[in-house]
């Protein structure tokens, strides 16, 4: 049964500017309407794909309701379209998912066999995801005041793009956003000013552009108001980065040079009127870079700074511990909910604590449909077995459920693969916590490892073990966020049947690149183009210390017939248990393969 919600209006607060208020009033009549809002957009949806190859499939015949719609058309998978996908992938043109032509493909960070997902999408929804991107300040000035008086230091990057055999781009959607019209010649606008300019948000080359964004941060130190990145691992990414350069900055700052490793010339032609002499700003840099003393540094150079912007939900809260240390505890704000798919919504109190973060859907972005998910019994969903789908008006606070979506763009009834729980209303909009995402076992941070392909690469890698007679008995793993940047561990148990023959540390070594080499592409353009993630650790644990974990787990209420070893493992008094028996270390010694096709 639904809960009943009033629809009696709590008005966001004051707005900053005429400008804000014109979009606070918007999220207010959208969120009071949830349900007529969704039913249009689905006639919308459906009208104007009617003539798709996909729609006509399922014999609507022109029906734009709810019911029909219900009935006709299945909910699916990624695996399920990827045939049609791959059709506009190479070339086909037809109107096979969307009467508007399709613009490009959004590569999404899911995997599917190992490989990104592509997303097609279509011209109009850059200026949908703009419409969310407009909302953001206007709720963030009711709760920071004075963000007109600075800039925003933002550590933004684009990322390498391909062409498919039929001619379309395939890229990530930060970079279709970034390189898009929409954001390049975006208006002036006070509440919204980046100290990176965009030659540097815009330079492909990751070195050249940390390097040229954190030399402008420095500069205009004073005028930062707020620090950010798209993740959490990308602030610390940037704090990492000024541990390791601070001194080439320093040189660059106080005799107003540049970088002979930033070659760009829009960077050096946008750089050149920025630089100047400034050798009072260079002691100071150098005198709180040079002690090993690390902690509070963000507030440190830039004491003005009010809070963070990162995504801090879902495989980012690992983070949390690392970002207080470095800025003293600043409020870390998480704005937007989105994916590849789509934009879905926004924060409407961005100053509470992680834990607290919930999104609103704004009901005009997409169709909403919601699986509801038991996390003790996650239902299994065939065609001859279909869910019952919740409306985004239905769904029941506290309840969890899987998010479906129908797009303008052409999906139709698509599990985007997060679980997400009911936390509250905002008029009658649910509002959602960001759970996590289906069956991911490792994340560092664009990527997503599941158990299956871990479990493929550890197979791979255990072929260079047989000439040793050495097999893997068990294993499990982490995703460890102490480094930056954090990488993957894998503890292993061996069996070596000749104790003459084991294999030596340089085997191991390679055993590590080869799990490396087995996951997805997404994984591996972190590692080699991003370095957001570090070379891959083995640490080879003693004899019997998978047994000792089975005890623990049994002494702690597991059934001894249905204890399995688990293949990730996050709580502390079992890596502490797992980190007491290892006997060996072992790391990549290489990156692996990854090319942008």
């Amino acid at each position: 049964m639904a809960i009943a919600i009033s629809t009696v209006s709590s008005p966001l607060g004051p707005p900053a500017c005429e400008k804000d208020a014109k979009a606070l009033q918007f999220i207010e009549e959208m969120t009071r309407n949830v349900d007529s809002v969704q039913k249009k957009v689905l006639a919308e949806i459906l009208s104007r794909n009617a003539n798709t190859e996909y729609l006509q499939r399922f014999k609507l015949r022109g029906g734009t309701d709810r019911d029909t719609f219900k009935s006709k058309v299945p909910v699916v998978t990624y695996e399920e379209i990827q045939p049609d996908v791959q059709r506009i992938a190479n070339g086909d043109r037809s109107p096979i998912f969307s009467s508007h032509p399709i613009s490009e493909f959004l590569t999404s960070s899911g995997t599917s066999a190992g490989e990104r997902k592509l997303m097609p999408t279509i011209q109009e929804e850059l200026d949908r995801r703009q419409l969310l991107y407009s909302l953001l300040m206007p709720v963030m000035n009711l709760y920071v005041p004075g963000l007109d008086k600075g800039k925003g230091l933002y550590f933004l990057f684009i990322k390498a793009e391909t062409k498919t055999p039929g001619g379309l781009l395939a890229r990530p959607v930060l970079t279709s956003y970034y390189k898009s019209d929409q954001f390049k010649t975006r208006p002036y606008d006070p509440y919204n000013v980046y100290t990176s300019p965009n030659e540097a948000i815009l330079c492909v080359d990751s070195f050249q552009s940390m390097y040229t964004q954190m030399l402008c941060g420095l500069l205009m130190r004073e005028q930062v108001l707020r620090v950010g990145a798209v993740f959490a691992s990308g602030l610390l990414r940037a704090i990492r980065f000024l541990q390791i350069n601070w001194q080439t900055l320093v040189k660059d700052i106080a005799f107003g040079t540049l970088n002979t490793r930033v070659s760009d010339p829009s960077i050096k032609e946008c750089m050149s009127k920025i630089l100047k002499p400034n050798p009072e700003l260079a002691e100071f840099i150098i005198k709180e870079c040079e002690s090993q003393n690390w902690e509070g540094i963000i507030t440190r150079i830039w004491p003005n700074t009010k809070y963070l912007d990162v995504i801090v939900t879902g495989a980012m809260a690992q983070y949390i511990p690392t970002l207080d240390y470095y800025s003293g505890g600043l409020p870390k704000a998480c704005t937007m909910y989105a994916s590849s798919e789509c934009y879905f919504g926004l924060n409407l109190n961005p100053m509470c604590k992680p834990s607290e973060v919930c999104y609103t859907i704004m009901p005009n972005m997409c169709y909403c449909e919601f699986i509801p998910h038991d996390p003790v019994n996650p239902a299994t969903i065939s065609r001859d077995s279909p869910p019952r789908l919740v409306d985004l008006a239905d769904v029941e606070l506290g309840k969890e459920y899987e998010l479906v979506i129908t797009t303008y763009a052409g999906l139709c009834r698509y599990r985007v693969g997060d679980i997400l729980q009911v936390t509250g209303f905002h008029n009658s909009a649910p509002q959602f916590k960001f759970v996590r995402r289906k069956n991911v076992l490792l994340s560092i941070d664009s990527d997503k490892t599941d158990e299956a392909e871990l479990q493929n690469a550890v197979e791979n890698a255990t072929q260079i073990l047989r000439p040793y007679d050495t097999s893997v008995i068990e294993y499990t793993s982490y995703a460890d966020t102490t480094t930056i940047p954090g990488h993957y561990v894998i503890y292993w148990e061996l069996l070596t049947k000749d104790s003459n023959n084991s294999p030596s540390q340089e085997v191991l070594n390679k055993c590590c690149l080869a799990m490396e080499e087995s996951l997805n592409s997404v994984y591996r353009q972190c590692r080699v183009a991003d370095n957001s993630i570090g070379p891959l650790e083995i640490r080879v644990v003693e004899k019997g210390t998978f047994e000792e974990l089975m005890d623990y787990a049994i002494s702690r209420g597991a059934s001894i017939n249905q204890y399995k070893a688990p293949r990730c493992v996050n709580f502390t008094p079992i890596l502490e248990l797992l980190d007491s028996r290892v006997i060996s270390v072992h790391f990549s010694p290489t990156a692996p393969h990854w090319t942008p096709e």
